[in-house]
């Protein structure tokens, strides 16, 4: 696990505008392959996660759906949709920041990997969850403001 890693996912929160700051990098052999942040909201598409853009990248970048040599470091515990698409992709492993409690899917609310017989997968959370959750708070303190 590298901080750094986990450092510019949260940089690529930042960019998220009107979605939920969500922001992940996906890394081969110590080089970052994809970066994106959610973009549901900016795209009008309902699976633009931060997740499944940056699997869509890294897809591009190596010419193949499978990413098994490779590591996502994202914001926030990844839900169901961006679990499975995880899975699938058959990642090597997993660093998220915050956990979500309520639609967690590696571990909190459910786990994807025992849902699909993922033997594979590591995962590993509460990575720099203080700076991660602050993003996330700090968001839907302002929405609250403006309701």
């Amino acid at each position: 696990m590298k901080p750094e890693f986990m450092a510019q996912a949260v940089e690529q929160a930042k960019f998220s505008g009107e979605d939920v700051p969500v922001g992940c990098v996906i890394v081969k052999d110590g080089e970052v392959l994809a970066s994106a942040c959610n973009e549901r909201e900016k795209l009008g598409e309902i699976s633009a996660h931060a997740e499944i853009l940056a699997i869509e990248q890294a897809e591009k970048s190596l010419k193949t759906w499978k990413l098994d040599e490779c590591e996502m470091y994202v914001t926030l515990e990844p839900c169901p949709m961006c679990a499975s698409a995880i899975v699938q992709a058959r990642l090597k492993t997993v660093y998220f920041g915050a956990y979500d409690s309520v639609y967690g899917a590696f571990g909190s609310k459910t786990d994807m990997r025992e849902i699909m017989n993922s033997k594979l997968l590591k995962v590993f959370g509460g990575i720099m969850e203080k700076e991660c959750r602050e993003l996330i708070s700090e968001f839907f303190g302002k929405l609250r403001k403006n309701d």
